[in-house]
C-alpha cells in the first residue's frame, strides 16, 4: 500500500501504522489486566473510585487504535512531522496551513481517545463485578 502525506489526513506509513496497532493491543491487554487486578487482587467493588484509573491504559489503547485506523500519528501532527517510510525517517511539515490541519487532527484524536478511555472507565466504575471476601 503506497501512502502519501495528506495534511490532517495521513502522516504515517505502513510500518508506523503497524506500530500503532501493536500499541493499541498492548494498551488493551494492560487495561484488562489492570481491571482484573483491581477486582481480583485488591477487591475493588462497583463504585470504587480506584476503578477510574483504568482510563489511563484504556485511553492509550484507544489513541493507538484511532491513529492506526486514521493513518495519522497524533504526536507527529503536533510536532509538525510525518513519516511514510522506514521508522525513524522523519520529514518536516513546512506549509503553515498543512501544519494547522495536522494539529487540528491531532487534537481531535486526543479528544476521541480520552472520551473512549473515560467512557470505558465510567462503565467499569459501575460494572457489577466484585469478589466476596
Amino acid at each position: 500500500m503506497e501512502l502519501t502525506y495528506a495534511p490532517g489526513a495521513c502522516n504515517i506509513g505502513p510500518e508506523e501504522i503497524d506500530r500503532r496497532r501493536k500499541a493499541a493491543v498492548a494498551g488493551l491487554v494492560a487495561s484488562v489486566g489492570f481491571a482484573a487486578a483491581l477486582i481480583f487482587g485488591f477487591g475493588s467493588a462497583p463504585g470504587g473510585l480506584e476503578r477510574l484509573l483504568v482510563a489511563l491504559p484504556l485511553t492509550g489503547a484507544a489513541i493507538g487504535w484511532i491513529q492506526a485506523r486514521r493513518r495519522f500519528c497524533m504526536a507527529y501532527g503536533l510536532a509538525g512531522t510525518f513519516n511514510l517510510g522506514t521508522i525513524g525517517e522523519m520529514s518536516r511539515v513546512t506549509d503553515q496551513a498543512a501544519l494547522a490541519a495536522d494539529r487540528r487532527t491531532a487534537l481531535i484524536i486526543a479528544a476521541q481517545g480520552l472520551a473512549i478511555g473515560v467512557g470505558g472507565a465510567l462503565l467499569f466504575l459501575v460494572l457489577p463485578i466484585a469478589i466476596q471476601r
